[in-house]
This record gives structure tokens, sequence and C-alpha cells, in this order.
């Protein structure tokens, strides 16, 4: 996928029946951004990422991929640049449930996945998107737990 928010993969580097795979540098990924921020962020910075993040969510439900790992750490920044990463474990929408149900951090999980359902879709994208809008907001989970 070739996108200005989804993270360009560099490289692949064989060795000794080992993949590395090489991304472009990023300066530091969403978590750290809030864990270390002491004020909260303006409407304009969070509608200005979202733009960004919706964008590539698009894209990449558009080519036919769903994500199902959202978190803010999987949010990379460079600039004023938001990018996905981390697809280890994307899914293709045409591909059959079931799903692993267990799938996500539990914080940004849709409910059909907390319910431990796995037949669910790349609306769980969506689900998780709108926890992390939220948090972009408070810098606290909207639903934190203790597990």
């Amino acid at each position: 996928m070739n996108h200005p928010n989804i993270v360009k993969l560099k490289e692949v580097i064989r060795e000794s029946d080992i993949l590395y795979f090489v991304f472009e540098y990023m300066e530091c990924n969403l978590y750290q951004l809030m864990k270390d921020r002491e004020k909260m962020f303006s409407e304009g910075e969070v509608r200005n990422w979202c733009f960004q993040v919706f964008q590539g969510l698009a894209y990449m439900h558009q080519w036919g991929y769903f994500h199902r790992y959202l978190k803010p750490g999987t949010f990379i920044i460079a600039s004023e640049s938001f990018v996905y990463s981390d697809f280890g474990l994307a899914r293709e929408i045409s591909s059959q449930p079931p799903y692993t149900e267990y799938v996500s951090t539990r914080w940004y999980r849709a409910p059909e996945m907390l319910l431990q359902s796995y037949l669910y879709s790349s609306k769980v994208d969506m689900w998780a998107m709108g926890a992390i809008m939220a948090e972009l907001f408070s810098l606290r989970p909207l639903f934190p737990g203790a597990r």
C-alpha cells in the first residue's frame, strides 16, 4: 500500500532464514506523545490528526484490508504526519471468519471483540479510532480496565 499515512517499507533483508523489515524513520508514536503531555491537545491538532488517520484508514479499507490492532502505539509521528504501522494482525476484508477473537488492546476493542465473537468486520477499526479520538481529547483511555 502506498499512502502518506501508512508507514513506508524501505527494504526487506533475509539472513539465514530470518526476514528483517526496514521501515522509514519516525520520531515517536502517539502513545509516547500523549504520555509525555502536560496539557491537552487543541481541537485543531486533534482534528488534523484524525483527518489524516481517517484518510489512511479509508485507503486501507478500500484496498481490502482492516488493521484489527489500532491503539495509540500503532500510530507513528514525523513532523505533522500521522502514519499507521504494525500490520502484523491485519486481515483481508474478503477473508472468511472465524477471526481471532482476542486481537487488539482491550481499551480499544469493539464490543463484538470484547464478547469474544469471531465474526467481526472492518468496523472494529472505526470503533478503535473513536476510542483513540476521545483519548486525544482527555489524555486518558475512554474505557480503561484492569486487564
